[in-house]
């Protein structure tokens, strides 16, 4: 399980930054919990790999179990966001100009729906 954990939360960590970010608050949030909770699955996974789990008297059953309930929310409410910033693609960049370049290319679009799922 963490191992998948991080190979899509690398994906996502990867979609997010390829995208020019028009929205930053939003789209700063679903890099903030994609990077945090692919640094703590690493740091979970460490300590089970080099037997720190015998030695630190915690029910590791129930820490597993809210480390990955607190994942959940996090990655559901980034999820949240990305769609949210996935479906302004039709809004302009710049209310102000008269150019009318959207806020998402369509390689940007593609990319954002990537990341959504």
């Amino acid at each position: 399980v963490l191992l998948s954990l991080q190979l899509f939360g690398t994906i996502v960590w990867i979609l997010v930054a390829a995208t020019q970010v028009p929205l930053p608050l939003l789209q700063g949030w679903v890099m903030f919990v994609a990077v945090t909770a692919w640094f703590l699955s690493i740091v979970f996974l460490c300590v089970f790999l080099f037997s720190y789990a015998n030695r630190i008297a915690i029910n590791w059953n129930q820490t597993d179990f809210l480390f990955h309930g607190a994942t959940f929310i996090f990655y559901f409410g980034a999820f949240l966001l990305q769609a949210a910033t996935t479906s302004l693609h039709h809004l302009p960049r710049k209310f102000n100009s008269t150019t009318q370049e959207k806020l998402l290319s369509d390689h940007e679009y593609n990319i954002s729906i990537a990341a959504s799922v």
